[in-house]
């Protein structure tokens, strides 16, 4: 028989949006439970996020009068996942999903607003939505964390001048030249950094906000997280998981499960060696805005004791720039603006550039072979765009860095045959694909690649730009270029579970006692993205249906 160090009814592994959700509804359910977290920080990539989780027919739709069903969102997954992923457990989300955040909103300190006018990905596609499935964390004062605020995963990039934008916010300030709406975006914004500051507020919002109020729920649940506790392998007894064993404090703990186990440490984007089997090629860790404890761990700790893969090939995908001396910055808004456009080594553009993000990666990969690259691809601005609008932590009408030009993450020229030149793509395809898009932007249709057409290119497009928000020329010198990647926030693939998030083996069966969330699992939304928090959305879904099939277990 296993000695045990420790002993408590549900254990989680990874403390990120779905694990801190498992253990907060099964202690709420009369579980005892306990994190084990492998790095010095909790939350996880969800702490990285924009916090927004999808999630049909919510109750921030219907407080906002929003119309929306379980049919309706049935329909659209139907549509873009189709039987990728069985049925039974896309219906699991649903029904569940709504449930969960009420339930959080009901008994945490969990509570979510509005994102106005964020749609679906594919909004026109059958039961897809135009306006807010995808709902984001209120903000929060991280001081009301205490002590737990400097074991907060920080964030990637440190807002300037103490700014802490929402997602709406981010939205309307991105129009802060163009807009009355983006101009008092921009004064409010200022004033309550300046308030703050000098009332001492450290206001969190986005992926911050979500992971800071789960984790004061679970403070309140007296639920505790073990930082810098790696698993290193799962017990089993009997074929069942029963504990698992971690490293803490230069010892070594074996803890037991008695309600189960539930790997929640997410993907494998940090793992040079998985994604190079796996993922297409060229790929590297170098790329990925996932968090660092992100290794694949659990995914491999699962499979060693016969639990099987799928998606492996996949990740949540999305454009991403190298920005020198820095984590990679993933893009999704400044694609929309109108005015700039990406291009392969040819100057040739190869997709619509306001696509989806995950879409967006596939079309680099899709077209990245000679004699056109498009690893890396260009995206191409002129001073206009650069006054207008912000391109990654560089806002309007502020200069360019000297260290973004020295490395030549910025690349700045009179005219585009230089810019070409210094970019190394061929000057005539250049030229020729400028001339081409402007006279789109003239007409306002774009014929190649039909970008500003979808209600979700629109999102993020320049409402006074017409007749296409999506589209002006590119004709103001200087012009400047950088350089884009495809980046992921995480990958999809992982252990195959099924509607109760159980761990199953190749045959279909339970591993009874192990259950898996998040990017430790195979996603449920398959090789498909539906809407803003997708993945943390599904991801915290899952933990709760978890934490409510031991619970129905235990009784």
């Amino acid at each position: 028989m296993t000695h045990w160090d420790y002993e408590t009814d549900l254990l989680v592994v990874g403390s990120g949006g779905g694990g801190m959700t498992a253990a907060l509804v099964g202690k709420l359910g009369g579980l005892d439970a306990l994190i084990l977290e492998k790095t010095g920080y909790f939350g996880g990539s969800t702490a990285l996020s924009g916090g927004t989780v999808w999630v049909p027919d919510n109750y921030v739709m219907a407080e906002a009068g929003l119309p929306d069903s379980h049919e309706q969102a049935a329909l659209y997954l139907e549509t873009i996942i189709g039987g990728r992923v069985p049925r039974i457990k896309q219906q699991a989300f649903l029904h569940a999903s709504r449930e969960m955040l009420a339930y959080l909103r009901d008994h945490t300190q969990v509570k979510f607003q509005l994102t106005p006018g964020y749609t679906d990905y594919y909004p026109e596609l059958p039961g897809g939505t135009r306006g807010g499935r995808g709902v984001e964390p209120i903000p929060i004062n991280g001081k009301q964390l205490g002590d737990e605020f400097k074991y907060l995963r920080p964030s990637i990039f440190e807002a300037p001048m103490g700014l802490a934008l929402t997602s709406k916010e981010y939205r309307q300030v991105g129009m802060l030249t163009s807009t009355l709406e983006g101009l008092l975006a921009g004064i409010k914004i200022g004033l309550r950094a300046a308030y703050c500051a000098a009332a001492g507020i450290k206001l969190l919002t986005l992926g911050q906000a979500l992971a800071a109020r789960l984790r004061l729920s679970l403070m309140d649940a007296q639920v505790p997280i073990w930082l810098s506790t790696p698993v290193d392998k799962l017990i089993v007894e009997n074929q069942h998981v029963v504990g698992a064993q971690a490293a803490r404090d230069g010892h070594q703990f074996r803890i037991k499960a008695n309600a189960g186990v539930v790997l929640a440490a997410g993907g494998f984007p940090l793992n040079e060696e998985m994604r190079e089997k796996y993922h297409p090629h060229p790929i590297t860790t170098d790329w990925t805005s996932a968090s660092p404890g992100n290794t694949g761990d659990a995914i491999q700790m699962g499979q060693a004791i016969g639990g099987t893969l799928d998606l492996m090939e996949d990740a949540w995908w999305g454009p991403a720039s190298l920005p020198p001396a820095s984590v990679p910055f993933f893009h999704v808004g400044e694609r929309a603006y109108p005015g700039g456009i990406i291009v392969n080594s040819r100057g040739k553009r190869f997709m619509n550039e306001s696509a989806p993000y995950v879409d967006a990666v596939k079309e680099i990969y899709r077209h990245n072979h000679e004699p056109s690259r498009t690893i890396p691809a260009h995206f191409i601005m002129d001073q206009r765009f650069k006054n207008k609008y912000i391109f990654g932590t560089l806002f309007p009408l502020v200069g360019i860095p000297k260290e973004y030009l020295d490395s030549a993450y910025f690349v700045r020229a009179d005219t585009l045959e230089e810019l070409a030149d210094k970019l190394e793509i061929n000057a005539q395809g250049l030229k020729d694909t400028v001339e081409r898009f402007n006279q789109f932007a003239a007409t306002g249709s774009d014929q190649d690649f039909n970008r500003g057409e979808s209600a979700y290119d629109r999102y993020y497009g320049d409402p006074t730009v017409k007749p296409n928000p999506c589209l002006a020329p590119v004709q103001k010198p200087p012009f400047y270029s950088v350089k884009i990647y495809p980046g992921d926030i995480g990958t999809k693939g992982g252990l195959v579970t099924d509607d109760h998030a159980r761990v199953l083996l190749g045959d279909g069966s339970i591993i009874p006692g192990l259950y898996a969330v998040g990017n430790t699992s195979a996603s449920v939304m398959g090789n498909s993205y539906p809407g803003p928090g997708g993945t943390i959305g599904s991801a915290m879904t899952f933990g709760y249906i978890a934490a409510k099939d031991m619970l129905n277990l235990k009784d």
